[in-house]
C-alpha cells in the first residue's frame, strides 16, 4: 500500500470512529434524557423519614444509598433506571414493605448532605434538655382511604389498617355509623387524622382488599392548602400561620362598591 493511501485509510478510519462515537454518546444523552424527563413527570415518590421537600431534597441528595444500607428492613430502595423516579435517590413502596418506625432511624443521622434532616424529626427531652429523635415527627406522606372500595365503609367489619398503625388510634380513628341498610349493625370507619399521621405505609401494607383502599400518597399531592386569606379564628396555633404575611392594601371605594352589590339584595334576587 502506498503512503498516500496509507494516509486516507487512516483518515477514513479517524473520521468512522469520530462519528461512532458521537452517535454512541447522542443515543446515551437521549436514553438518559428520557429516563430523566420520565423521572420528572412523576409525583408520587415516597422518601425516607426527615426528607426536605422534593426539590431541595433532590439538589441535596449526592445519591450515595448509604440510607438504604443503613434501614434494618430493607424498606428503602435506590431508584434505577427504568424506575421512573430520578436515578439513585432512595425511595420506598408502602404496598411492599412500609417504613417500621425505627425510634432510632437509623437511614437519617448518616445522611452527609442532610436531605434527610435530622432536626425534622427531633425533639427536646422535657427532663435532660437534650436532643431526641422522634420518628413519630416524620411526614413521607399521608394515607388517603378509597371509600368506595374500602369494605369497612360497605359495613363488612374490618380494622386491618387501624389495628396495624403504630399510633393507634391517633393517626387512624374508628368512627361507629348506625348502618341504616340493615338497622341492626354499626359501620365502623377509618379516618385518618391528617396532622398526626407520618406516612409510615403500615396500613397499605395491611389491606386486606386486592388492591389496597388505604394508600400513602405525598403529603403536596393529598393535601390542599388553605392559603393566606382564611384562618381559624378560634385557633391561636393557625394566627402563627400569618405572622409574616404582609398586608394587602384595598382600595377603598372599591371596597364600598362591592359592599354595596353585596348588600343590595334585590337586585341579587333580579338577577
Amino acid at each position: 500500500m502506498t503512503p498516500d493511501k496509507q494516509v486516507k485509510t487512516s483518515r477514513r478510519s479517524a473520521l468512522r470512529k469520530m462519528f461512532q462515537s458521537a452517535g454512541f454518546v447522542g443515543m446515551g444523552g437521549i436514553m438518559w434524557s428520557g429516563y430523566l424527563n420520565e423521572a420528572k413527570a412523576v409525583e408520587l415518590i415516597l422518601r425516607p423519614p426527615a426528607a426536605l421537600e422534593e426539590d431541595e431534597f433532590l439538589k441535596a441528595c449526592i445519591k450515595c444509598g448509604v440510607c438504604v444500607e443503613e434501614c434494618p428492613y430493607d424498606t428503602l430502595k435506590l431508584a434505577k433506571a427504568g424506575d421512573s423516579k430520578p436515578i439513585g435517590t432512595p425511595y420506598f413502596i408502602a404496598r411492599d414493605i412500609p417504613c417500621y418506625m425505627c425510634p432510632d432511624i437509623p437511614c437519617v443521622p448518616v445522611c452527609p448532605t442532610d436531605a434527610l434532616d435530622k432536626t425534622l424529626v427531633t425533639d427536646v427531652d422535657e427532663e435532660t434538655k437534650e436532643n431526641v429523635l422522634n420518628i413519630n415527627k416524620s411526614q413521607m406522606g399521608i394515607a388517603v382511604i378509597d371509600q368506595e372500595n374500602c369494605i369497612a365503609f360497605w359495613g363488612i367489619q374490618c380494622d386491618a389498617c387501624y389495628r396495624a398503625c403504630p399510633l393507634l388510634d391517633e393517626a387512624i380513628v374508628l368512627k361507629y355509623e348506625k348502618n341504616e341498610r340493615t338497622g341492626k349493625h354499626a359501620f365502623l370507619k377509618p379516618e385518618v387524622k391528617s396532622d398526626i399521621c407520618t406516612g409510615c405505609g403500615m396500613c397499605e401494607h395491611a389491606c386486606v382488599t386486592e388492591k389496597a383502599a388505604i394508600y400513602v400518597l405525598p403529603r403536596e399531592v393529598a393535601l390542599g392548602k388553605v392559603g393566606d386569606y382564611y384562618i381559624k379564628g378560634w385557633d391561636k396555633e393557625d394566627e402563627k400561620r400569618l405572622k409574616d404575611v404582609k398586608d394587602v392594601e384595598v382600595d377603598e371605594e372599591t371596597s364600598e362598591e362591592a359592599l354595596d352589590y353585596l348588600n343590595n339584595w334585590e337586585d341579587l334576587i333580579d338577577e
